[in-house]
């Protein structure tokens, strides 16, 4: 990659051409020819830096050198270009399960010296809030059934799904790992062995629940599905009420927003199933418990109820965005559209009128601007 490429200006080559593998000393080159700037020809960026301002432009934007470093042909640049968004959503998803299961660790193995069950919603409403501002530039969605719902009503593209999905499953792996080996010390002397690893309903000295959610022995499985539905409805509707400009909207303020969120939601209904809402947040740990030595009551525990942060939480996702949109929302959106987005699908309508057209819900007519 040139010097120039990188915004710096190119010095005489006798100046710079050296072999460092050589003995022989360097050519030493005076180039006195060369007018440095004065501080009355610098520009704001590079006045801080008087003693490097002729050589580094201060003025390229951070897209222009990120295109200069992509065309370079350096192999880390381009994958981190490619795989950007994904790559935001594991750490995203890194951070929540690092601050939510860590706080889950400590309140559990401490016997409640470490914090209570409010310690558990601020924990966790903390680690979604630094996971958003994490993953801010992949759309901060840190739950594959967040990143369902845009792709049903926000035309988030629907090829983006599964390495959302793979990412944010892998983030909360890892960092449930992490957890482990911090407190692996703490869970031997809880569990009373180092090779004692118990499940919640199988033990009193169970640490399972560190890793992910397990329900109330009262609870039949049609309980614990309409539980997790209902504080997953309401994550998605509520993101969506942050979202919408049109409405009161958070702006820069949505982390916060989602910090209140998820710490109402923890503190209201998340006693009975421990509020997985997530399908990475709840499976990714539970598959590591299992890969640890917890063994196979992970799967078994409340009646088979590993199935439900699964699929509960898609479920509830789509019909708050659903119910969002069809009450409150007017801008684009399939259920803004006639025959609740199927009539264009219809096979005698002229699908033409709509393509590149976004529809008005204020004439009830397809505009003439672009999708």
């Amino acid at each position: 990659m040139s010097s120039s490429g990188l915004g710096i200006e190119k010095m005489d080559d006798d100046a710079i051409k050296h072999d460092y593998m050589s003995d022989e000393s360097p050519r030493v080159v005076h180039n006195e020819h060369l007018t440095p700037k004065t501080p009355s020809t610098e520009s704001p960026q590079s006045s801080p830096y008087r003693e490097h301002g002729p050589l580094i432009d201060r003025s390229m934007t951070a897209e222009r050198f990120t295109k200069n470093a992509y065309n370079s042909g350096l192999l880390w640049p381009r994958i981190r270009h490619t795989l950007r968004a994904p790559f935001a959503e594991f750490m995203g998803t890194f951070i929540l399960i690092m601050f939510g299961d860590g706080v889950v660790a400590q309140v559990t193995l401490s016997n409640g010296d470490g914090g209570d069950y409010q310690s558990i919603s601020w924990g966790w409403g903390i680690g979604v809030l630094l996971g958003v501002y994490t993953s801010g530039i992949s759309g901060a969605h840190i739950n594959p059934a967040v990143t369902f719902a845009n792709c049903v009503f926000r035309k988030f593209p629907w090829k983006m799904f599964i390495p959302y999905l793979i990412a944010q499953v892998l983030g909360a792996m890892c960092a449930s790992a992490i957890v482990y080996a911090n407190y692996k010390s703490a869970i031997d002397v809880f569990e009373g062995g180092t090779n004692i690893r118990t499940v919640p309903g199988f033990s009193d000295t169970a640490t399972a629940g560190i890793f992910c959610t397990y329900p109330q022995s009262y609870m039949s499985n049609t309980g614990q599905f309409f539980s997790e539905f209902i504080a997953s409805t309401l994550l998605m509707f509520l993101i969506y009420t942050l979202k919408d400009d049109a409405n009161l909207g958070a702006g820069p303020l949505t982390p916060l927003g989602l910090f209140f969120i998820i710490f109402g939601i923890g503190a209201c209904w998340g006693w009975e199933t421990g509020y997985a809402i997530n399908l990475a947040r709840d499976f990714g740990p539970r598959l590591v418990s299992y890969m640890i030595g917890y063994g196979p009551e992970v799967w078994q525990a409340g009646n088979y109820y590993f199935w439900v942060p699964i699929v509960a939480p898609f479920c509830g996702c789509t019909f708050g965005g659903f119910l969002y949109d069809l009450m409150l929302f007017t801008g684009e959106s399939p259920v803004n559209l006639p025959y609740m987005g199927l009539y264009r699908f219809l096979p005698w309508v002229d699908n033409s009128q709509y393509e590149g057209r976004r529809w008005d819900p204020e004439t009830m007519k397809a505009d003439d601007s672009p999708a």
